[in-house]
């Protein structure tokens, strides 16, 4: 990734997207030929000069200090993934150790086993989905049964085309997800698997450029899901993202339901349907009383 034209792009978008009432400037007689804000406003907002910014943009300004950084936050209005994609961005670079591969450990792999009676599953850099426990792998594919390199969710959203019809809101989710590849590429600009995947979904899907190139970053958070899966029909999750200790590139998503809930109950009967033969025999025997002792 060429970090210059990153940075150039990037703050060139986020500042097309602010309007001088937004920013609290006054509208001024100068027509605009370019949506939103002006380099010299954005300049005079975060407390540097034109030259300087102008210089920022255009990748010819090496190492700005924190404060021009946070100059930079506020002129722009950046949230926190924002925020943490220009630091990347703005980072002097250096050289790095080849990316190894993730491995998930054992204790999180037990987590998810714990975790049976809703969807859950752990992404790793580029969307990869290391781990997913049975019900996840029900409500959205079987990552497992698929090849190493295809256990990708942005790979799983926009080029199966089983998902447009299992997720909810697919274009907004989807674009999420470009988002979220987008965070990850300013953080690893040599990650030669996410230059792949980027390549891949630039030529087979039809909306990923416009997506990629608006530049919207995005960090896993939490919000609401809806799924339609063809066995028990509309499903409704309340999804958290949180960091496990220890490994800041790993993230563990739990898909929640109401207790007795509509959604509650067609994830049982899912368990119910899918489990393996030797669970389900299990379950259908009769429990038999101790015998009494003579």
């Amino acid at each position: 990734m060429d970090r210059s034209r990153e940075l150039a792009d990037f703050l060139r978008t986020r500042r097309a997207r602010i309007t001088p009432d937004q920013a609290g400037l006054p509208a001024g007689g100068r027509p605009r030929r370019v949506p939103g804000l002006r380099r010299d406003e954005v300049a005079r907002l975060a407390g540097v000069s034109t030259e300087y910014y102008t210089r920022l943009e255009q990748g010819r300004a090496d190492n700005p200090s924190p404060e021009v950084t946070e100059g930079l936050v506020r002129a722009l209005q950046l949230d926190l993934g924002e925020r943490e994609h220009l630091t990347d961005l703005l980072a002097r670079p250096v050289r790095r150790a080849p990316i190894s591969p993730q491995r998930v450990r054992p204790g999180l792999h037990l987590m998810l086993q714990t975790l049976d009676h809703v969807p859950a599953f752990i992404l790793g850099r580029r969307t990869d989905v290391l781990a997913s426990n049975r019900l996840a792998r029900e409500v959205l594919t079987d990552f497992e049964a698929l090849p190493a390199t295809h256990r990708n969710l942005a790979r799983y959203y926009l080029l199966d085309p089983e998902a447009r019809e299992r997720v909810g809101d697919w274009e907004r989710i989807a674009a999420e997800t470009v988002a979220i590849l987008r965070l990850d590429a300013g953080r690893y600009p040599n990650d030669r698997r996410l230059a792949d995947l980027v390549g891949e979904l630039t030529l087979r899907s039809p909306e990923f450029t416009t997506w990629w190139n608006d530049h919207r970053v995005l960090r896993r958070t939490h919000g609401a899901k809806h799924y339609h899966h063809p066995l028990v029909g509309d499903l409704h999750f309340s999804y958290e993202s949180l960091q496990p200790p220890g490994d800041t590139d790993q993230t563990l998503c739990v898909y929640n339901v109401e207790p007795g809930s509509p959604t509650a109950q067609a994830l049982q009967l899912l368990a119910n349907w899918t489990a393996p033969e030797q669970e389900r025999h299990a379950r259908s025997e009769p429990t038999t009383p101790p015998a009494e002792s003579p």
